[in-house]
């Protein structure tokens, strides 16, 4: 397997293991602690419509794909808010509104039909230098709000009542908060894939809270869990030439299996 650094890409998917491993245990330990997985769930989907978009007109599907995603989020947190309808009514009016869009969309582009597996499933060895540059400046974007903002996000995650006698802005940290989910899913695509990003987003931090209630510790630990996932997906991919994007996730469930026996066995002593 050594062989394989001298290959640009297999080094850009070590590099893209890494920004992943980053921006999702980030991002995903804010989503697992507000219990909102099912957004991501419906924002990785909704994202579709800007890939199909993006076939269509001719530009770079991901970056489509983010202002589909971000739009999509922004519209979900304002009617939830604003226009009286269900959080996951919203949900599921923009999933199935974008994956109608971008199915649509792809199967009216010109020419031959695009090969969609990499967006839908991942393969991280497909990854580009623009989508390591995006990968990048997400991740030092994340380390930067989340390091300056620590405290309110923290109480907006656990209780926003709370946190507006606090006199903090719970709704433009929300806004915020919103759009950066979005981005880091988009950006993970090429990593997982649309129907797998809430895997990566969510089960590290799973494990990492089988054993700590800390939300920083959470925090780091579930960048370190993923970037295991993510090498060790990777390898198991290329020894048994399966897709990476499913490799990674399946990992990952190993991973959290060991964790439950670990936390039975620590639990009987």
């Amino acid at each position: 397997m050594f062989s394989l650094f001298q290959y640009d890409f297999f080094i850009n998917a070590l590099y893209a293991a890494v920004l992943a491993a980053i921006s999702c245990g980030i991002v995903g330990t804010y989503i697992v602690s507000k219990r909102i997985v099912f957004i991501g769930g419906g924002l990785s989907h909704a994202s579709f419509g800007g890939i199909g978009l993006g076939y269509y007109f001719g530009f770079n599907p991901i970056l489509g794909a983010a202002v589909f995603a971000v739009l999509s989020a922004l519209g979900i947190e304002y009617t939830t808010k604003k226009a009286s309808i269900r959080e996951d009514s919203a949900i599921a009016i923009l999933w199935a509104f974008g994956m109608a869009v971008g199915i649509i969309f792809v199967y009216i582009t010109p020419g031959y039909a695009p090969n969609l597996m990499s967006y839908l499933f991942g393969s991280i060895l497909t990854v580009s230098h623009l989508d390591l540059y995006l990968l990048i400046g997400l991740s030092i974007l994340l380390i930067l709000f989340f390091t300056t903002f620590f405290k309110p996000i923290l109480y907006v995650a656990f209780d926003e009542d709370f946190a507006r006698t606090q006199n903090i802005p719970v709704t433009k940290i929300n806004y915020l908060l919103m759009s950066l989910i979005a981005l880091t899913i988009v950006f993970n695509i090429r990593v997982v894939g649309i129907i797998l990003v809430i895997s990566l987003l969510t089960l590290p931090q799973i494990i990492a809270n089988l054993f700590t209630k800390n939300f920083l510790t959470i925090i780091l630990a579930s960048i370190v869990i993923g970037l295991a996932g993510t090498l060790g997906g990777l390898a198991i991919s290329y020894y048994l030439d399966i897709p990476s994007g499913a490799t990674i996730i399946f990992f990952l469930v190993i991973l959290f299996l060991i964790g439950r026996i670990v936390k039975w066995i620590l639990s009987r002593r």
